[in-house]
This record gives structure tokens, sequence and C-alpha cells, in this order.
């Protein structure tokens, strides 16, 4: 599968990318997605992060790292994803400085936006239960019953199961390799 990158001019308009997409002839039987870019994170989602990043540092082996805004490679999937922080293995050679392949993720942490909360709650868990990655942490800020995090494991398929929700205050516990416990009162709300 191959990615083709657009980039928007500010003078283009959704309905010039709707129709540079319908008239290019792509290959038979491919799927052709426009994929929207939000703005940056807002204060309180990068306060969110960086509090998880630093918990997440006392507890990794030291061949580990906690890479922001490094995109994952999910080819069996959207392609590209870049989640809030990913924990992975540092690779002394990689293929790419642009990215790392998904699977070798042992944790991803997504903190939602307004904006974006969707595809933070269903278009990337999928892509990554698809990469089998362990332990995707989604720290949603704008759940319909309160802020919650929320950790997912066993992937199968396209779906990971629900290994434990926490209101925003109640504490959360990623099980090994990383043995910790998020206290979730120390996030700041919407």
């Amino acid at each position: 599968m191959s990615a083709l990158t657009v980039s928007q001019d500010p003078e283009q308009s959704w309905d010039d990318l709707v129709r540079f997409w319908e008239g290019m002839e792509w290959p038979e039987g491919s799927k052709v997605e426009i994929i929207t870019v939000s703005p940056a994170p807002a204060y309180r989602h990068n306060v969110i992060a960086a509090r998880i990043q630093r918990r997440l540092y006392s507890v990794i082996p030291e061949d580990w790292e906690i890479f922001q805004t490094l995109a994952i490679a999910v080819p069996s999937r959207l392609g590209m994803l870049v989640p809030d922080l990913v924990v992975a293995p540092v690779r002394e050679h990689t293929e790419s400085d642009t990215h790392i392949p998904a699977a070798l993720a042992e944790l991803v942490v997504e903190v939602t936006s307004k904006s974006n909360a969707r595809d933070d709650r269903v278009s990337k868990p999928a892509a990554y239960a698809t990469a089998g990655i362990p332990l995707p942490l989604l720290v949603d800020r704008w759940a319909p019953d309160g802020p919650t995090a929320t950790l997912y494991g066993e992937p199968r398929g396209d779906v990971h199961r629900p290994l434990s929700t926490a209101k925003f205050g109640e504490p959360i516990k990623l099980p090994a390799p990383f043995d910790l416990v998020i206290d979730t009162a120390e996030f700041p709300e919407t």
C-alpha cells in the first residue's frame, strides 16, 4: 500500500480537495481517503501528555524512549498515525527518520481534543489493534459521561479489549512491563 500526500494550500477549499480526489484515476480496488489535519493540541492537552511522559520515564528500560509527535506506520490500515506519545525501544538503524513501524510500539497514548475526539476513540484504536500494539491508553477529556482514561490491551483483529477505565480523579494502572499507577487527579479537565 502506498500513500499520496497532498498538502492543502490555505487558499484551497475543501471542495477543491474533493474535486482532486474525484478526478484522479486511482488503481483498481484501492481505497483512497481524505484525512484532515487538526490544529495543534491545546495547553491542557499538552499538560496531560507531559505528566504521563514524566511518570513513564521512571519505569521504562534505558534502551526505550518516549516519543512525541513521531509517526508510526500502520500499512494495513490508515498509513501513518501520530499518537501524542509512543513508547518504544530505541533503534540505532531505522528505515526512515520520519516514522517507525507501529509494531515496535509498546504503548501509545492518545489525549483527545474536542475537534478530533472521534478519530482518537474509533479510527486510531482500530489501527493500533491491527498493528498489534499491546497497550493503547486513551485519555478522553471529552467523553460523554465526563473525562476518563481508558487502558486497552489484548489486540485481536482491529479491536482491543478495555482493561480498565478511570474517571478523572481516580488512578489507572498500567500493567507490565510498566507496572505504573497514573493518578488522573493530576490531569487538568477541559
